[in-house]
């Protein structure tokens, strides 16, 4: 179940994580953080881009598999994630 995106050709078959994330910048330091965490905190941090974090490592080993696709704002990660939903389901037909 091959999904391309960002110039990626991502199985989908063998994810373990996917989830969102807000990269933010805090005084020059860049951090990932969830994407509760900067809709709450979003006023104290300046958010850098939004995330969707493709883990394929098995749940509790190193993470030496990611790939991150990266969006200018949480609308085009939303855009994203739902492109994703449908993908899959369509696979699943």
């Amino acid at each position: 179940m091959i999904y391309k995106s960002h110039g990626y050709d991502l199985d989908l078959s063998r994810i373990t994580r996917l989830y969102p994330a807000v990269t933010v910048d805090v005084h020059g330091e860049f951090a990932q953080v969830s994407l509760e965490w900067a809709e709450l905190n979003g006023a104290k941090v300046k958010l850098d881009s939004y995330i969707l974090v493709f883990d394929f490592d098995p749940l509790g080993e190193v993470v030496k598999s990611r790939v991150e696709l990266t969006f200018a704002t949480k609308d085009e990660l939303f855009a994203e994630m739902r492109r994703v939903d449908e993908f899959v389901k369509e696979q699943k037909r």
